[in-house]
């Protein structure tokens, strides 16, 4: 009879499919940073004439700014835009002589917001995110420990539950890699939002398979341990996927008709939810089971450099 954990090594090869040409898309071109990160000006506009991205941005570039990015932030039928520039103060002449240049080669508008973040603000800001995301990894890995010590190996549950939360924020992070790469879309404080969340999402599911497996071996203790996960798993896994899915279901509503100042920070949900339910039912439960078989030993073993042989030095 086939089983979930027969077949870890295709679970595993599909998770390696999905995050390498992200994982690649990161190596080379990393990702495009929003003004919370890099420092600039956001600046929400409402035109009341229809218009076009491509118009705003040659009446920009009249005016001196050369590399503002101009997108529509509602539909098609909303002459809503959103306009990312370098740092212009509110206020300065530089502002005005947009605001008129706008008027006069695109028409009137409405400005609906302004803000500008500096350089020292948003360095402030991207260090700050990095040690979120680190104490959260640390600390879900001290809990998973806690929770579970009075399992055998208590640390290999903390470290698959932060391997299968990497393999979610991996995921993220390359698609909104590929995203500004070919979209030009850029991640700003709203991103690191979303990563937390999805962190918190990730473990939370991970966590209700791994309690089921520890009950299951209390009861079971001449059972297989492969089988005790497959059996934990087919308890599990309709709660799991009734639970997202109908989360999923809702971000799926609010990135097709929600905003465009929120979509992106909904969409990097939407892709760690789904990245967070394959994950806990087919990546951490699963490492359990290779690290139990020694599978995860015997593949890092075949990296291991032969010690060369001593001879002995002759009489």
């Amino acid at each position: 009879m086939t089983t979930l954990a027969s077949k870890r090594k295709l679970w595993f090869l599909i998770s390696l499919i999905v995050i390498l040409p992200g994982l690649i898309a990161l190596i080379f071109s990393g990702l495009k940073l929003g003004i919370d990160f890099t420092g600039g000006t956001l600046w929400e506009v409402r035109f009341s004439q229809p218009t076009e991205s491509a118009a705003i941005e040659a009446a920009l570039h009249d005016a001196g700014i050369d590399t503002a990015i101009v997108q529509r932030s509602g539909p098609a039928t909303d002459e809503t835009f959103l306009i990312r520039m370098h740092e212009v103060r509110e206020g300065s002449e530089l502002k005005a002589e947009l605001v008129s240049a706008l008027e006069a080669e695109v028409g009137p508008f409405t400005e609906l917001e302004y803000s500008t973040v500096g350089g020292a603000v948003s360095t402030q800001i991207r260090n700050r995110a990095i040690i979120a995301v680190a104490l959260a990894s640390v600390g879900i890995l001290l809990y998973m420990a806690y929770a579970f010590r009075n399992t055998q190996k208590p640390l290999l549950y903390g470290g698959s539950a932060i391997v299968a939360m990497l393999h979610d924020v991996l995921i993220v992070l390359g698609v909104f890699s590929i995203l500004g790469l070919l979209f030009n879309v850029q991640i700003d404080a709203l991103f690191i939002t979303a990563l937390l969340t999805i962190i918190g999402f990730s473990v939370h599911d991970t966590i209700v398979v791994f309690d089921r497996i520890r009950e299951n071996l209390a009861r079971h203790p001449d059972e297989s341990f492969e089988g005790i996960v497959d059996y934990s798993l087919a308890q599990t896994v309709v709660r799991s996927l009734n639970t997202s899915m109908t989360v999923i279901f809702t971000l799926l509503a609010l990135v097709l008709f929600g905003g465009g100042s929120t979509r992106m920070f909904v969409l990097a949900l939407l892709i760690g939810i789904i990245s967070g339910t394959y994950s806990s039912i087919f990546n951490a439960s699963q490492l359990l089971v290779a690290w139990e078989n020694g599978e995860i030993q015997r593949f890092f073993g075949r990296f291991r450099r032969a010690e060369p042989d001593v001879v002995a030095p002759s009489a």
